[in-house]
């Protein structure tokens, strides 16, 4: 049943800034990150054939979506999705939950179909101030809106779970049960400050596919994070496939982020603004102006929260490789990343299938082993936090 997978590479969460008329959609995105830029940044620079657009619901961005399938730009296909060249759209939708006594924590909502997102955006509507606009709060017990997205054909993706700010296990419940109804969950996603080891420590997450996403508020974020997929063609049901792991798809590899570079990896001092990066760090006080003014990093977070003192990754887990984006690595400004472009096509090409030796005809030995080094994890970095990326440390060199 196998022998016609291909590999896909898949990046399931990003952001609309505006709509093709300018109105807002994420407040917080690129002005230039609207419906038809993505389509065209995922396809002709990144490489990735399945993107996932999670502001469908906008009824702004679904008649930008209805535009480009009357003017053939796009096609809507029969197994879900919107095709563009070679690269599909999913159309999905960031929710935000809030269960009484709890904290907020975001969902990614998904379905085949525009007709089917359209209808949903009415159901929406009755239940959220403003539909128009990304990531809003859903005024629903979350288990009656899980129902209510299975029922309609969808599929329901906790959103970046342990992040301190609006997520599952960062600031809603030390439990997924506490808060949604576990049957009906398809898949979780990481977030950039957490790795599958790091999942490997809460047993409650063991029978669920993890993917790994951008969560990009600008072109130039999709990719920083993403799956790679054995389908048989990137759609929505080959994707369903790949996540209940059916006729041989599945979640072939994750990429994402060392945890280390994540904004939230390590608990963050408001009071000196000061990340505590020591392995065995106090998190009720800073340890170094004794302020109780801490963002929680997501380390920390986990092991307050383990059920397990060692992590265990579960067979069926795909291996998690730690990819540094190409927009960290020093020296690498936009003239070099255009020279490889031009030479190689892609980004997924520079990172997965150029030869080092290749990559030094175009822009040098030094270069071309710095981007062979964040291919395997070898580039030292220094920790995350408090809404800060932690960088490359080229003082170092590379680890082994």
């Amino acid at each position: 049943m196998s022998s016609f997978l291909g590999t896909y590479y898949a990046d399931l969460h990003v952001h609309i800034g505006r709509t093709n008329a300018g109105n807002p959609v994420k407040i917080s995105g690129s002005r230039n990150l609207t419906f038809g830029n993505i389509a065209k940044e995922a396809e002709e620079r990144k490489g990735i054939s399945l993107i996932g657009i999670i502001d469908c619901h906008s009824p702004g961005v679904q008649r930008d979506i209805d535009d480009y399938l009357q003017a053939g730009e796009m096609k809507e296909l029969q197994e879900g999705g919107i095709a563009y060249g070679g690269t599909t759209i999913l159309l999905g939708c960031e929710l935000e939950i809030r269960e009484p006594g709890m904290g907020p924590a975001h969902l990614l909502v998904f379905y085949p179909s525009l007709e089917q997102m359209k209808s949903f955006t009415k159901w929406l509507d009755k239940h959220m101030k403003n539909v128009h606009l990304s990531s809003q709060r859903v005024y629903v017990p979350a288990r009656e809106l899980q129902k209510e997205v299975y029922d309609r054909g969808g599929m329901v993706i906790p959103a970046h779970i342990f992040t301190p700010h609006r997520s599952i296990y960062g600031s809603c419940a030390p439990r997924m049960a506490e808060v949604l109804d576990l049957e009906r969950v398809s898949a979780v996603e990481l977030g950039l400050s957490a790795d599958s080891e790091m999942a490997g420590l809460l047993s409650e997450l063991d029978p669920y596919p993890i993917l790994t996403n951008s969560d990009a508020h600008s072109l130039g974020k999709i990719g920083r994070e993403y799956n790679e997929l054995r389908m048989a063609r990137p759609n929505y049901c080959e994707f369903q496939k790949a996540l209940g792991m059916k006729e041989g798809r599945r979640i072939a590899a994750n990429y994402g982020l060392n945890p280390r570079l994540g904004k939230y990896h390590r608990t963050f001092c408001g009071g000196c603004s000061y990340i505590i990066d020591e392995a065995e760090a106090a998190v009720e006080r800073c340890p170094y102006c004794g302020s109780a003014k801490l963002v929680r990093g997501v380390q920390d977070r986990i092991r307050s929260i383990a059920d397990r003192s060692t992590p265990i990754v579960p067979a069926h887990r795909p291996p998690y490789h730690y990819q540094v984006p190409l927009e960290f690595i020093p020296g690498l400004g936009p003239a070099k990343f255009e020279a490889l472009l031009r030479a190689f096509g892609t980004e997924m090409n520079i990172l997965h299938r150029v030869s080092e030796q290749e990559l030094a005809g175009v822009v040098g030995g030094d270069l071309a082993g710095s981007i062979a080094a964040a291919r395997d994890g070898r580039l030292a970095l220094t920790s995350g936090g408090g809404g800060t990326y932690g960088k490359v440390d080229t003082a170092k060199g590379f680890d082994e």
